[in-house]
Parts: C-alpha cells; sequence; structure tokens
C-alpha cells in the first residue's frame, strides 16, 4: 500500500507539473504572438520566422525541464553530473553536433540570411521553400512535393532567393564537336526570343527597367562529365515567377537544339 500511494502521489505531482509547463509555453508563445500582432517595427517575413523559432524554442525548453524533473526523483542528477568526469566528456561528446547544430542556427537566424518562406538552394542540389525554421535543422519543400529536413551543421553553402528577386539559369551541354561560333548564334537568339515572349515574368526596378534581362552567359564550363561543354543563359525573375519562367526557359532551349540540329551532349556507354 506504501508503494502504492507514493506512486500515485508521484503521478499526480508529475501530471501537474507536465500540465504546468503546458500552460507556461501557451502563454509564452500567446504573449510573442500579441507583441508582434501589436508592433509592426520588423516585417511581416521577420515576425513570421521569429514566431516559429520561438514556437520551438518553447517546445524544446519544456521537453527538457519536465525530463529533468521526471528523472531527479529517481537520479541524483548533481551528483551524477559532477561526479562523474567520465560521464560528462561522454555527454560533451555526443551532444557536440547537437550544440554545433543550434549556434549555428541562432548565427542564420540573427544574422537574418534566412526567414520562412525562402526559396532557398542548400549545397548546391536541394531547392525550395522554407516551411520550418527549429533550433537545430530547415525543413524545405521542394518543387517535387517531397519535404526535406537538413541540419545547420550539415550546411556547406546556402543559396537565397532574396526575396522578391531570383536569377533563372538553364544552361545546354553541347558536344565538342559542336562548332561553338553556331551554337552561340543561337543562343543569342534564344535569349532574344526569351526576352520578347517572356517579358512579364522579368523583375523591373522602379521605371519599368528589367533589373537583368534574359541573356547569354557563352560557356561556362568546358569538358562536363567529359561529355561537352556547357552555354548558359540567365535572367533575374520575379520571384512568384521563378519555377514557371525556368520551365519557359527549357522549354526554348530545347526547341532551340532541335530546330538547328545542335549536337547535344550524350552519355559515355550510348551506342552508335
Amino acid at each position: 500500500m506504501f508503494f502504492l500511494e507514493l506512486f500515485q502521489q508521484l503521478s499526480v505531482k508529475i501530471l501537474t507539473v507536465a500540465l504546468l509547463i503546458i500552460l507556461t509555453v501557451y502563454l509564452i508563445r500567446k504573449s510573442i504572438k500579441l507583441f508582434f500582432d501589436k508592433t509592426s517595427f520588423l516585417d511581416e517575413k521577420r515576425e513570421e520566422t521569429l514566431m516559429h523559432f520561438a514556437n520551438q524554442v518553447t517546445k524544446v525548453f519544456g521537453l527538457v525541464f519536465f525530463f529533468i524533473y521526471v528523472l531527479g526523483h529517481f537520479f541524483d542528477l548533481t551528483k551524477l553530473v559532477t561526479g562523474s568526469v567520465v560521464v560528462a566528456g561522454a555527454l560533451a561528446l555526443v551532444l557536440q553536433h547537437i550544440i554545433r547544430d543550434y549556434i549555428m542556427g541562432l548565427t542564420y537566424l540573427f544574422e537574418r540570411q534566412i526567414h520562412h518562406g525562402d526559396y532557398v538552394i542548400i549545397n548546391g542540389n536541394r531547392q525550395g521553400k522554407i516551411e520550418e525554421i527549429s533550433m537545430r535543422h530547415l525543413k524545405i519543400r521542394q518543387y517535387d512535393g517531397y519535404l526535406y529536413t537538413v541540419s545547420y551543421s550539415s550546411i556547406m553553402e546556402l543559396q537565397n532567393g532574396n526575396r522578391g528577386r531570383r536569377r533563372v539559369n538553364e544552361s545546354l551541354v553541347l558536344n565538342y564537336r559542336q562548332n561553338p561560333d553556331d551554337a552561340f548564334k543561337v543562343m543569342e537568339e534564344v535569349a532574344q526570343t526569351c526576352n520578347e515572349k517572356y517579358w512579364e515574368y522579368l523583375l523591373k526596378d522602379e521605371h519599368g527597367v528589367p533589373v537583368e534581362s534574359f541573356k547569354f552567359n557563352q560557356i561556362t564550363e568546358l569538358n562536363v562529365d567529359f561529355r561537352g561543354h556547357r552555354y548558359a543563359l540567365s535572367g533575374i525573375v520575379k520571384e512568384a515567377d521563378f519555377v514557371e519562367a525556368g520551365k519557359k526557359v527549357r522549354y526554348e532551349l530545347a526547341m532551340a537544339a532541335y530546330k538547328y540540329e545542335l549536337k547535344v551532349a550524350e552519355s559515355l556507354n550510348t551506342s552508335h
């Protein structure tokens, strides 16, 4: 009976603490939201980003406090941590990547390198819209619909859409046997065609002049994968039109390659 009563008392305490933590987290989040609703010294995206981050922080701290409280009833945590150098060293080793993620996450947030809703390219091979900013990682929704999670410590390169301006970069990899002079003429024509047909996608300044029209950037890479040379075309477009503009430019490149019978690079194992 004694152990049953003790267990019941402990259960009530743990449940009470859990409810208090949930209530505290809710009130903190509500207060932050009310603060942003009543103020306007930050832009909307910045406020939304800080709200997402604050939600993650309060959740993590709430869980940590709860687990410490529960474990404190079964272990002497002070003696366990301070009395064992080995345990402390092992914890530091295990937590070093987590701590690094937290530090880098704070750096990205407070240096305003990322915002909730930004279109980003991570490490050159993952791109999409930021759907969640947590203390340890980003979640981006890729164009194929998949949700990609990446920890801050694994980000080697991050390209941001600069909130309102995106550069479309498309290219053709042509066989090294292709005459560059002929390819240059075709690519220049494609750039002109894109400027005429997709003028509305281009980002304009206050005078209605394109910030950067579609232009041919000549050969940007030689001997790509030992197959041929890369002929690139780019232009700065409005963020909302980035995906559609990329599709249109790729279509024009494909059509030009077909129309003018350009020698597109082929796989090395292609049989003739």
